[in-house]
């Protein structure tokens, strides 16, 4: 309302502000921060860190839709193989890599198996999975901790047997890797 609202008479802020309590503005604004965001991945490298839920699904839609949108607007035009929306760019293998990142469990396998369903609908194709907090390189003999492991292991081969390329394991750890330096660590163990 300051910005946009500021050379308003009161007809006018008042339907702006109708505009901005719209259930469709919010989703519109995380599109847009979506879209900027994928955008600088074009100089910069880009963590998009979300969960496989229908939010995220929601999102990528959004990004279908508006790709849609724009390829039939410009359909036909000279300028239209310029045009590179958001979902082209996470279509793209040579600037976005996709990994999918689970614990070795059944729910959350089974929902980044569904994530990945989704997103080769969309023909992006993750570039990896990644295990987290995986039990296999503790040396465990923990009885109880053996059986998760066991559990661990068919979740494991599960991903590695038919839903990833690559799949990468990180060891369970006492704390978060946080930073350049503790995610460096990982490449080394």
């Amino acid at each position: 309302m300051a910005s946009k609202g500021k050379n308003l008479d009161a007809d006018g802020k008042a339907l702006l502000l109708e505009d901005l309590q719209s259930p469709c503005t919010e989703e519109v604004a995380v599109f847009h921060a979506f879209s900027r965001v994928v955008n600088e991945a074009r100089s910069a490298f880009v963590v998009l860190d979300t969960a496989p839920t229908g939010h995220s699904l929601l999102l990528m839609d959004a990004t279908g839709a508006y790709h849609r949108q724009m390829t039939q607007q410009y359909e036909g035009m000279a300028n239209a193989k310029h045009i590179v929306t958001p979902l082209m760019r996470l279509q793209d293998p040579a600037t976005t890599k996709v990994l999918l990142v689970t614990l070795p469990e059944t729910t959350p396998v089974t929902q980044a198996a569904a994530l990945q369903d989704d997103l080769r609908r969309a023909h992006i194709e993750p570039w990896a999975w990644v295990v987290n907090k995986s039990l296999a390189s503790t040396g465990t003999v923990d009885p109880l901790l053996q059986a998760r492991l066991v559990s661990e292991q068919q979740q494991t081969e599960r991903i590695a047997q038919g839903l990833a390329q690559r799949t990468y394991a990180l060891p369970w750890l006492a704390e978060s890797p946080v930073g350049v330096a503790a995610l460096g660590a990982l490449t080394k163990a």
